[in-house]
């Protein structure tokens, strides 16, 4: 059921292959798994997403775009998981990895721990937060890296085991319709 739901809302290879702005990648976008529901491709591109989700940079769903590429996993996922990295979920992803990084490599290597999300002008919101964020040093990026590594597997790990047991709750229903 939830392949059929979702198929229906995926665009098919014809649509790809022939539309107007999506000529110019060639080859690129014509991979079965970037487009198809299974369990590799779908895990895949939730690992991807969550890399790219984890990237704290505006460029987050080109980035998840370009590993889903990279590593032939599902495109539309692999976009769409990029978002539970959002506002409200930040602050608790930048804790999380100051945290690891200063474990990994020490306590007090990080410059500041603390970042103040204020907002005074939205002009300059990006600059700001991207300064802040540079400020918080080594602690910070280890603990980035390390935290969406962690993460990716774990997403991973977790799509695919709920594929699987969602593959054999069906079958053991369907074993038993036929009783």
């Amino acid at each position: 059921m939830p392949r059929k739901y979702f198929r229906k809302y995926l665009p098919d290879h014809a649509s790809i292959r022939e539309h107007k702005y999506l000529r110019w990648a060639g080859s690129w976008l014509h991979h079965p798994n970037l487009w198809h529901l299974n369990r590799h491709s779908v895990a895949g591109g939730v690992a991807a997403g969550i890399i790219g989700g984890l990237i704290p940079l505006p460029i987050q769903i080109a980035v998840a775009a370009l590993l889903a590429l990279l590593f032939r996993v599902n495109l539309p996922v692999a976009m769409a998981t990029t978002l539970l990295s959002n506002p409200l979920t930040w602050p608790f992803i930048i804790v999380a990895a100051i945290a690891i990084g200063e474990f990994i490599i020490g306590n007090g290597q990080s410059h500041a721990t603390t970042i103040d999300w204020t907002i005074n002008d939205w002009t300059t919101f990006l600059p700001d937060l991207w300064a802040q964020l540079s400020g918080l040093g080594t602690a910070f990026i280890v603990g980035e890296a390390l935290l969406a590594a962690l993460l990716a597997v774990l997403g991973y790990a977790t799509v695919r085991l709920a594929w699987r047991v969602y593959l054999l709750v069906y079958l053991r229903r369907r074993a038993q319709r036929r009783r």
